[in-house]
């Protein structure tokens, strides 16, 4: 059985950008309910035996969608850090998004202008294509995740309404801006550190560590 992750901060030291309020309905209820769900589903079948990412890499309908959002949810809450306490992006990961992106304020605008115009809910990600090792920039839809496109995901925005409504109404780019202000660089740069070493062997690693089936 799966269980909630936990997060890594206290709630309250979001202002301005997220509420206990919003991570209670995140975190708390939807989050949970996708843990919920795909314990449901995958009771007395074969997938009660695999991991979150064999589960998602395999399946599809509800335990895909159940598991990919229990995998995407759990990364986006690693992406983000109270402000100041996300440290800086690694010398090793500038150099990458500049052979990428030209500049590092290049990116935030990219990668701000990517999440603004994705329609509909969905989320927006800085991915390590391990096959030709460069980063991108890809966006999914609903519960699409880009680990079933053999990319590791380093960052990920959730854009989907009930991660920002409470706070930002239907001000998407306001929420991207305090978004980007909050990110976990520190975990950035080592999902970057070790997809360069695992590969997608990694995506498991960490998903493993959350939370093994058991």
């Amino acid at each position: 059985m799966f269980k909630l992750r936990t997060l890594n901060y206290q709630t309250n030291e979001f202002s301005g950008f997220l509420s206990e309020e919003t991570f209670s309905f995140h975190h708390g209820k939807h989050h949970q309910t996708y843990v919920n769900n795909l314990n449901n589903l995958i009771k007395d079948n074969d997938f009660a035996k695999k991991d979150l990412v064999e589960i998602i890499k395999t399946s599809d309908g509800g335990v895909f969608n159940n598991a990919a959002q229990v995998y995407n949810h759990d990364f986006y809450f690693d992406c983000i850090a109270p402000k100041g306490k996300g440290g800086e992006v690694s010398k090793e990961l500038k150099a990458a998004i500049e052979a990428n992106f030209k500049t590092c304020e290049n990116f935030k605008d990219e990668f701000i202008k990517g999440a603004t115009a994705l329609f509909g809910s969905g989320w927006f990600w800085l991915v390590f294509d391990s096959n030709t090792k460069k980063l991108e920039l890809v966006k999914t839809s609903n519960a699409a995740t880009p680990i079933t496109e053999n990319k590791v995901p380093l960052l990920v925005v959730d854009v989907w309404e009930h991660a920002y409504y409470v706070d930002h109404r239907n001000a998407r780019a306001a929420y991207l801006e305090k978004f980007y202000e909050h990110i976990n660089w520190n975990f950035v740069n080592s999902a970057y550190e070790w997809a360069l070493k695992e590969g997608m062997k990694s995506v498991s690693f960490y998903a493993n560590e959350l939370h093994a089936n058991d």
